[in-house]
């Protein structure tokens, strides 16, 4: 087996590094051609010259790179694709590339896969990875491949392109957008970092969250935003619900917070069955505070 990754970035390290201890033949290929070399040398795998150099005789290819990263190699390397080989984009966001994918890719098989988890990951063991196929070629590869990955330990969802968009504007996209609007609002405040010598677990949570998405790239992250279906929907929602718990804080209405607050664990309780399991947890972990 013999598979392409084609981006240098974080994810295609890590890609290199699986596929090479699968024992496979890996081919690295990236813009930055410095980069490919350095992941070749690191890995000891193969460094292609370009992108149409990589898919050549690959039976797997892996594209890592960003979303407006993905239609410049498509352009270069579609018309290139044989019969046989198959070509999967790793990306957060799944319905344009679907449509990408099906646009420059005439032979071969396509599929849509997000490995929704980081660099961190030690292996694939009780990761969740999402498969998006469309066609009916598709379809039965991502059968295949599923199989491929839960062996490995992937716990495996499959999904249309545009209900994963719908989920990941709610997984990823709200996380990010609470925690940047925290982080606006805690670097506003003078005395927030000393803060930290008489806060406890929720105030450290509430940081950790903060400074972990104020970290991450701001490139990815915008067209998450911008890219993903209800986003803005679940942000104005999120923008409202904040004007109306003021408007309790400004009313100096106890009552009134602390039913809404009934409210919200006793819809919690309804709605999720892991709620109490996951709450026990964390109180253990983190503490009342």
């Amino acid at each position: 087996m013999r598979v392409a990754v084609i981006g240098a970035g974080k994810m295609g390290q890590w890609f290199t590094r699986f596929f090479k201890d699968e024992g496979y033949s890996v081919v690295v290929s990236s813009r930055t051609r410095s980069k490919a070399e350095a992941l070749g040398d690191e890995f000891g795998v193969g460094v292609a010259g370009n992108y149409v150099e990589a898919v050549q005789g690959a039976d797997w290819i892996l594209l890592c790179v960003s979303l407006d990263g993905l239609e410049p190699v498509l352009k270069q390397i579609g018309s290139h694709i044989r019969e046989g080989q198959i070509v999967m984009d790793i990306g957060s966001i799944k319905e344009i590339p679907a449509q990408l994918l099906h646009k420059y890719v005439k032979d071969g098989v396509t599929l849509g896969t997000h490995p929704v988890f980081g660099p961190g990951a030690k292996s694939l063991e009780g990761q969740n990875f999402v498969l998006t196929p469309v066609e009916e070629e598709e379809k039965r590869f991502a059968v295949e491949f599923r199989g491929w990955l839960e062996e490995r330990g992937a716990k495996v969802t499959v999904l249309e392109p545009r209900k994963h968009d719908e989920l990941m504007a709610l997984v990823l996209g709200f996380p990010h957008f609470v925690g940047l609007v925290a982080g606006d609002a805690l670097v506003n405040c003078s005395d927030f970092v000393d803060a930290k010598k008489v806060g406890g677990a929720t105030y450290k949570l509430l940081l950790t969250l903060a400074g972990a998405v104020a970290a991450e790239e701001p490139v990815f992250y915008s067209n998450l935003h911008m890219s993903l279906p209800e986003m803005e929907q679940i942000e104005k929602l999120f923008l409202e619900k904040v004007e109306d718990w003021l408007k309790l804080v400004k009313a100096k209405d106890c009552e009134g917070f602390a039913g809404k607050m009934n409210e919200i664990k006793k819809r919690f309780r309804e709605t999720d069955p892991d709620y109490e399991r996951y709450y026990s947890l964390m109180y253990r972990i983190l503490g009342k505070s």
